[in-house]
């Protein structure tokens, strides 16, 4: 990190909480008058004034010249643009069975992308793999590596972003490991750790669809069962970083046993690993998700039941989950979502069949997310968490 990208830095953390406001709203509305953030912070216009000279001085934000509204006489707009290219931040999705790394700018706009494969999943070896895309991603800015500003990680499992550690990951068999501290010691940069879906609700809230949207839930399907909230404006993170975690609702038969160990979850019955292991068992032999797909599309029974039963159980969470906490919109992305034909009508059902009075209006959709979205969501979590 340059000189100037650490002054950019310590002035966007050490701000007030108006200063805070002002800053994520030009980030995330970019180009945006005064009188906008007024309206959007609640802050009177002195004060944004005040908040928008140091970030324009700071080559953070960039403001031509006033011009009048549709040619109307009066006071001038000024808008205001966040300046993408005054800082870098690199966004890391852990998988089971790879790294998947970009290189973004301030807007999020993916420069660059990497990827690695795991072999093993023990924190060291993920360390290791972790510090070699960034070594690539770093080689591939050349120069403008010395405006990364920092790093975000996400990974699948109940993650304490503020101490910067995993306290559970099933998918990676992790119990309590300081990823964060491990992280920033072995590559002397500041490190954000969350939650993959809670880092990827982040990046929906402040760059996606949480602009328009007052309340939304994303939902993933795939290796797990993921979900994240945006409620009222905010992410919703939990007193312990753990929030709107419908893949562990027990709601599955209790003879079910989920890769967390414990029995009944969503998860067991509707991960991508459930509906392998269902189609695999009826057939005797190994099949992937693939396979399992083809044979649902084609009438097989068994994969079309297992595809059924993971259907009816995720509409199921997903409208205890609108009982709970009301979103207009509910998200469902992940790797799953390319077979979401096999579970879109049963699905619906479920929901529609278990959501209480006005709730049954929230509206649900699909939005393919690719692993480097991923990735970006963990850019702007580390975005989030340098503003405050």
């Amino acid at each position: 990190m340059d000189h100037q990208t650490a002054a950019r830095t310590r002035l966007i953390s050490s701000s007030s909480d108006a200063g805070s406001k002002v800053f994520a709203t030009i980030l995330t509305r970019s180009p945006i008058s005064r009188i906008d953030i007024a309206r959007h912070t609640g802050l009177s216009q002195a004060a944004v004034t005040k908040a928008v000279s140091p970030l324009i001085a700071a080559g953070l934000v960039d403001a031509p010249p006033a011009a009048h509204r549709d040619g109307n006489p009066g006071r001038p707009v000024a808008p205001v643009s966040i300046i993408p290219d005054a800082m870098v931040m690199i966004g890391i999705k852990v998988n089971v069975d790879e790294v998947i790394a970009v290189a973004t700018d301030l807007a999020t706009a993916v420069i660059a992308t990497k990827r690695r494969p795991l072999s093993h999943h023990d924190p060291r070896s993920v360390l290791d793999a972790i510090a070699a895309v960034v070594g690539e991603l770093e080689a591939d800015l050349g120069p403008r590596s010395a405006a990364i500003a920092g790093l975000g990680v996400s990974v699948s499992g109940d993650v304490d972003t503020a101490s910067g550690v995993v306290r559970e990951s099933a998918i990676m068999g992790w119990a309590d490991v300081p990823f964060g501290e491990q992280l920033a010691q072995r590559i002397g940069r500041p490190i954000t750790l969350e939650n993959d879906v809670h880092a990827l609700t982040v990046g929906e809230h402040w760059f996606g669809v949480g602009l328009g949207t007052a309340s939304f839930a994303i939902v993933t399907i795939g290796r797990g069962i993921g979900s994240g909230l945006h409620l009222n404006g905010q992410v919703v993170s939990g007193a312990y970083g753990v929030a709107g975690e419908i893949g562990h609702l027990p709601l599955a038969d209790p003879a079910r046993v989920c890769n967390c160990g414990r029995r009944g979850c969503v998860e067991a019955v509707a991960s991508t690993g459930a509906i392998e292991a269902a189609v695999s068992a009826a057939h005797g032999r190994v099949i992937d998700i693939d396979e399992a797909a083809r044979l649902s599309h084609e009438g097989d029974e068994a994969a079309r039941s297992a595809f059924r039963e993971a259907a009816v159980i995720v509409g199921t969470a997903i409208a205890t989950l609108v009982n709970l906490a009301g979103p207009e919109l509910v998200i469902i992305g992940g790797e799953g979502v390319s077979n979401f034909d096999l579970f879109d009508r049963t699905l619906r059902e479920a929901f529609e069949a278990h959501a209480f009075g006005a709730a049954a209006r929230c509206r649900i959709v699909t939005r393919p997310h690719t692993f480097e979205d991923w990735a970006r969501g963990a850019a702007a979590a580390a975005i989030q968490s340098l503003v405050g």
